[in-house]
């Protein structure tokens, strides 16, 4: 079973693809050497990411510039 569920997850963001993309994003960041911003058991970048979407510690901001 998947913890956090993807019903918690989805409270975080606006869809599916959002969380997607904010997962992602932190993943790579942690890979290229940010901190941790809460204390898991994993090394795994993405359980890390996806805990502390979780958490609150990642949001994200949504433009209202589009592509032109």
């Amino acid at each position: 079973m998947i913890y956090p569920p993807i019903k918690d997850l989805l409270k975080k963001s606006e869809d599916k693809y959002t969380l997607a993309v904010m997962v992602a994003k932190r993943a790579r960041q942690l890979v290229a050497g940010d901190k941790k911003l809460v204390d898991v058991d994993s090394d795994n970048p993405v359980v890390v990411a996806i805990n502390e979407i979780n958490g609150g510690k990642i949001t994200f901001e949504r433009t209202k510039v589009g592509i032109k």
